[in-house]
């Protein structure tokens, strides 16, 4: 292990809990972070997330979310791991989470708790959508700002950034811009209330704990129409009959032009995932445009 890395962890122990780790486990490796399974001297295990300096605003901002996220959870159905430190040493940070165990359990709680999440945030929202600051979607920005009405949000702060990140790798931007004028039609006219949504949905920031309860962990918080968590778990799959069954049984969704809003909702991250890794992405992103298309401007 880097021995500032070490140093991080173990300074950040002694100013949290006054405790040294018996054992440091590195998880995994990403883009941006390292994730470790530390064991206390006392016995107890929490998580850490490690990542160079520039990036503590992500840290920072995964830490909001959670905060957030858990003002309008329902403990009773689901678990948001409460972000415990943030501290920063040298040129590394650390986020430390409480460690949870997780299971294949039915995602029955999970689709509920979901449900009045974003049931509750809407008692409650600001009455318009965005967020106060800039964001994170994995590697990716999510811009700040906020708009009355949904459709110039999801596209002047959403589509359209990354449209423009797009230029880079083929996308004229002005080619799309009557079909974007569609989409802010399209989602005016749905006339959704602003819920605090999760807003990276895929099955790998979603599970289930030991006890049955759901878990959201990893969010890209922002107050959005709710179905773009909806769509975000169909977007990789992950996600049972069960949990739909019980997020429908608990709010059920806006049936009416449903899948066309999903797939607007999922060239968001489409996009996203060409600007950041290319490949096939890039032609899955096209493809979806010219459907859109095809149904809405033609």
């Amino acid at each position: 292990m880097d021995s500032v890395i070490s140093e991080l962890i173990t300074s950040t122990l002694e100013s949290l809990e006054g405790c040294q780790p018996n054992k440091i486990t590195l998880l995994g490796k990403g883009v941006l972070n390292e994730s470790w399974k530390i064991l206390l001297e006392d016995g107890r295990e929490i998580f850490a997330k490690t990542t160079r300096k520039r990036n503590l605003k992500r840290l920072q901002f995964e830490a909001k979310g959670l905060l957030k996220l858990k003002e309008f959870a329902n403990k009773e159905l689901l678990m948001i791991p409460e972000p415990l430190h943030i501290q920063t040493i040298k040129e590394e940070s650390i986020l430390i989470l409480p460690w949870l165990k997780f299971t294949n359990c039915s995602q029955k709680l999970l689709g509920q708790g979901l449900a009045l999440l974003h049931k509750e945030s809407t008692k409650l929202s600001p009455s318009k959508f965005g967020w106060e600051s800039d964001g994170f979607i994995g590697a990716g920005l999510q811009p700040q700002g906020w708009r009355i009405n949904w459709g110039e949000c999801f596209v002047d702060l959403r589509l359209s950034p990354q449209l423009k990140i797009a230029e880079k790798w083929g996308i004229v931007f002005t080619d799309y811009k009557p079909l974007l004028s569609k989409i802010i039609s399209l989602l005016n006219s749905h006339k959704p209330k602003p819920s605090l949504v999760h807003g990276d949905l895929w099955s790998g920031n979603a599970s289930v704990t030991d006890n049955g309860l759901g878990v959201l962990i990893d969010p890209a918080v922002w107050w959005a129409d709710r179905e773009v968590d909806i769509a975000m778990t169909q977007l990789f799959g992950g996600f049972s009959s069960e949990f739909y069954k019980s997020y429908e049984n608990t709010w059920p969704t806006n049936k009416r032009n449903l899948k066309t809003r999903i797939q607007i909702y999922n060239l968001y991250h489409l996009l996203n995932h060409a600007n950041l890794f290319g490949g096939s992405y890039k032609q899955q992103c096209i493809k979806s445009m010219q459907l859109l298309a095809n149904k809405l401007v033609a």
